[in-house]
């Protein structure tokens, strides 16, 4: 589990393709106290770290994440939001993100709002039930509130401080990103659609946290 809260901005130093889709990534503070086998949020995908050292870590990722995520377009040098896994005591910055990206959109258009630019993103038809205004989204690995919806997707606002921490502020109109919806939202919508049809059951209630 994951809060949205980057930590520091890491760069692709080896992608080896295989079965295993491999990522070598330079880093530093993400390395504290990693040891094999724990989690870290890349771009929003939750990968597991599979080697280390003082400069980077390896993580290994299955052909369906490289697929339904925008960690096929990573080449030498791109840069990649990262993420600790969330530790028993860490603050809770954000909101509760699970590194399992339901999709991807593209960004169709930035302008300036203020001190801020506003970021219009497409979504998949299939995650409109789950965004709504005022509510979270992860974008990239990125808890940010949604301002508006639309047909197409959704519009964020970014503040210089997330333009400069985080990837978002190198991306541009064409550009994909990865997506994750809020986790409570998914069980609010599973809970509503379930009364609807009848189909509440006490397992239902239970998954969605009212029990």
């Amino acid at each position: 589990m994951f809060t949205g809260m980057i930590v520091e901005i890491g760069k692709i130093e080896r992608v080896s393709p295989g079965e295993a889709y491999r990522l070598k990534i330079r880093a530093k503070k993400v390395l504290s106290n990693v040891e094999r086998g724990d989690s870290i949020s890349v771009d929003g995908a939750c990968l597991t770290v599979v080697n280390f050292d003082g400069r980077g870590f390896d993580v290994d990722a299955m052909p369906e994440t490289i697929e339904k995520t925008t960690l096929k377009y990573l080449r030498v040098g791109s840069p990649v939001n990262l993420e600790p896994a969330l530790k028993l005591g860490d603050k809770m910055g954000g909101h509760w993100v699970t590194g399992h990206v339901d999709g991807t959109g593209k960004i169709l258009n930035t302008r300036k709002a203020g001190n801020s630019i506003l970021y219009e993103i497409s979504a998949p038809k299939e995650l409109s039930h789950y965004l709504v205004p005022k509510g979270s989204v992860a974008v990239d690995g990125i808890s940010l509130t949604i301002i508006e919806c639309s047909g197409e997707g959704f519009a964020i606002g970014l503040i210089p401080h997330t333009l400069q921490h985080t990837t978002l502020g190198t991306k541009g109109v064409g550009d994909h990103v990865n997506l994750e919806t809020d986790i409570i939202g998914k069980y609010v919508h599973r809970y509503i659609k379930g009364a609807a049809e009848g189909t509440v059951t006490e397992k239902l209630l239970h998954d969605a946290g009212f029990m």
